[in-house]
C-alpha cells in the first residue's frame, strides 16, 4: 500500500518545525492530507505528492538527470508515488535506482536530515495533452543522500533521462534546495545516523529488546538492541539514543555510557546504514519499565543467545563485547533466563481483551471503524479492543473502554462471554482474543483517539457490514448462538 498520511503528516510537520516560515506555502498540502483523495495519487488533481532524490558525492556535488519531458532541465532524480511504496523515502530510493541506476544499497541518510526531506517544493506542471493530464501541481518532497563509495558509474533510464550531470552544492539549479543545502551542517565524512546501546548488568548478563512484529519496520518479531535514528533536532548520536531511550523504555537510566562500535546494517529501503553502538550499564528489573514500543524487555546470557531470534550480526556483537569486557560480579542468584521460566516447547501469547457492548435499548452491539491509516485493520469496523499489559484482563477493558471511547464500566458487572484463539500466520506470535459483556456502564460513545478509531456506531448483530475483522464477526456469531470458544488459523 502507498505511504499512509499519518507518515506523511509526520514528515511535514518535522519538517515545518525547521521551517516555519513555509507553513503558508504548505497550506494546500495540509488541506490534501485531510481530504477522501489519496495526496500521493498521480489522478489526484489539482496537485498530489512527488519524491525526489538529492545524492551527494564525497566531493560536495550534487547528482542531477538532464529529464526529457520537462525539455531537458535538470533535475534531481524523482517521480511519482507507487502503490508499493512503503514511504516517500522508498519513492525517492527507487526513484534514483530507475533513473540512474545506484541501488539504495550505495546510499546512506545523511546527519543533516536524517529521514526528512531537505526541503518540500510547490511547482507547476504544464497540462501533458498526451497523458490527459490538465496543468497541476506538485508538492515534491526531496530527501538527500551521501553515495557511499567515492565513485559509480550510472546507467540512465532513456526514455525519461538523457544524460546525467554533478554539480557544486552552489550550483544546483533550485533555489530553495540550494539554500538549504548550503546552509546544512556539512561534516568532514559521513556520519552514522542510527544509534543503539548494548547495556549489560557486568555481571554477564545483556538486555534485549523484543520489537513487533509488524511490516515496514526494522528486524520485525526478533530481539535486538535499544535505540532508533537520529533527527535534525539532536545534538549529536549520543543525544538521538539517550532521547529514543526516554521514548521506548521511560526511566531506563545508564551509567557509563560510552562508543563502542560501529555497525553496517541494510535499512527496510535498502538503504546502507552505519549504527553507531554505545555500551552502558544497568541493573534494574525490565518488568518495571514502562515500555512503550515493542514486546518486551529481558535479560539474557550468552549461552541464551543461540536458543533466540536475534536481528543480523546481534550475536557476535554481544560476544565480542563479553569477550573485552568480563564480568565484574555473578549474576544474581535467582536469575534464570527468561527461556527457561516456561516448559519446554511453550509458545507465548498476546491477549487482547474487546467489549461486547449492547445499546441499553436494543440488542445492537457497539463497534468502531478504525482509521485509513491504522497498522492493523484500517477502514475495517472492529469492536473496541486492546492489548493486556502488566494487568489483569478486566482491568485492560476497563482501562481502553475510558481512554477510547469515554465509557465507565461496572467492574462488578463484566461477564466473559467468548475466546478466540488465533493466529494470523506460523511466524506470528499466536493470540488469545477475550470477549467481555458488560452488562452495567455509563456514558456514551466518543470518539478520544481518532488517530484510531474515526466513529462508533451500534448495529443489529445478524445485520454486519461487510467489512468487519473477521475474528469479531466470528465471535459475534458465537455469542448469539450461545458457544464459548472458536479459533481461527489453525491448520489442521
Amino acid at each position: 500500500m502507498p505511504p499512509t498520511r499519518s507518515h506523511i503528516r509526520e514528515l511535514v510537520n518535522a519538517y515545518l518545525d525547521r521551517h516555519p516560515e513555509e507553513s503558508t506555502a504548505l497550506v494546500p498540502l495540509s488541506s490534501a492530507l485531510d481530504a477522501a483523495e489519496d495526496p500521493t495519487a498521480r489522478t489526484t488533481l489539482p496537485a498530489h505528492i512527488t519524491c525526489s532524490a538529492v545524492v551527494i558525492d564525497h566531493v560536495g556535488r550534487v547528482l542531477l538527470v538532464r529529464h526529457n519531458a520537462s525539455g531537458g532541465l535538470l533535475l534531481a532524480p524523482g517521480g511519482h508515488v507507487e502503490s508499493d511504496d512503503a514511504t516517500l523515502m522508498a519513492t525517492a530510493l527507487r526513484e534514483v535506482h530507475e533513473e540512474t541506476g545506484i541501488p539504495p544499497a550505495l546510499l546512506r541518510q545523511t546527519t543533516a536530515f536524517c529521514h526528512e526531506p531537505a526541503d518540500i517544493d510547490v511547482h507547476a506542471i504544464d497540462a501533458n495533452p498526451a497523458r490527459g493530464e490538465p496543468a497541476h501541481h506538485h508538492y515534491d518532497f526531496r530527501f538527500v543522500f551521501h553515495l557511499v563509495p567515492d565513485f559509480v558509474d550510472t546507467t540512465v533510464q532513456a526514455e525519461e533521462v538523457s544524460a546525467t550531470v554533478r554539480l557544486p552544492l552552489d550550483q544546483v539549479p533550485s533555489p530553495t534546495l540550494r539554500e538549504k543545502l548550503l546552509a546544512a551542517p556539512w561534516g568532514a565524512e559521513p556520519e552514522p545516523v542510527n544509534a543503539s546501546a548494548v547495556i549489560h548488568d557486568a555481571a554477564g548478563r545483556y538486555l534485549l529488546h523484543l520489537r513487533d512484529q509488524r511490516e515496514g519496520i526494522w528486524d520485525p518479531g526478533v530481539f535486538a538492541l535499544l535505540g532508533g535514528g537520529r533527527t535534525p533536532g539532536d545534538a549529536s548520536l549520543e543525544a538521538a539514543l539517550l532521547r529514543e531511550l526516554a521514548e521506548e523504555a521511560p526511566g531506563l537510566e545508564l551509567t557509563g555510557l560510552e562508543p563502542y562500535a560501529v555497525e553496517e546494517t541494510t535499512s527496510v529501503d535498502g538503504l546502507s546504514v552505519p549504527v553507531q553502538t554505545f555500551t552502558g550499564v544497568w541493573k534494574g528489573d525490565p518488568d518495571a519499565v514502562d515500555l512503550n514500543e515493542g514486546v518486551l524487555l529481558r535479560w539474557f546470557t550468552l549461552d541464551m543467545l543461540d536458543r533466540l531470534r536475534l536481528s543480523p550480526g546481534l550475536g557476535d556483537l554481544i560476544r565480542r563485547h563479553a569477550a573485552l569486557h568480563p564480568p565484574a560480579a555473578a549474576p544474581p542468584a535467582d536469575f534464570r533466563p527468561p527461556a527457561d521460566r516456561s516448559p519446554a516447547g511453550t509458545e507465548l501469547h498476546i491477549v487482547g481483551v474487546h467489549l461486547y457492548l449492547q445499546d441499553k435499548t436494543s440488542s445492537r452491539v457497539l463497534l468502531g471503524l478504525r482509521h485509513p491509516d491504522s497498522a492493523y485493520a484500517g477502514n475495517v469496523w472492529h469492536a473496541l479492543a486492546g492489548h493486556c499489559e502488566r494487568e489483569d484482563a478486566v482491568s485492560c477493558l476497563i482501562r481502553e473502554a475510558e481512554e477510547e471511547a469515554g465509557l465507565n464500566l461496572d467492574p462488578e458487572g463484566i461477564d466473559l462471554v467468548h475466546v478466540v484463539h488465533s493466529q494470523d500466520s506460523t511466524s506470528a506470535r499466536p493470540r488469545i482474543q477475550l470477549f467481555f459483556r458488560a452488562r452495567s456502564w455509563s456514558g456514551e460513545p466518543q470518539v478520544l483517539e481518532p488517530d484510531r478509531c474515526v466513529e462508533w456506531r451500534w448495529f443489529n448483530p445478524e445485520e454486519l457490514p461487510d467489512n468487519v475483522v473477521p475474528y469479531t464477526r466470528q465471535a459475534i456469531q458465537a455469542i448469539l448462538d450461545g458457544r464459548p470458544y472458536s479459533d481461527m488459523g489453525w491448520t489442521p
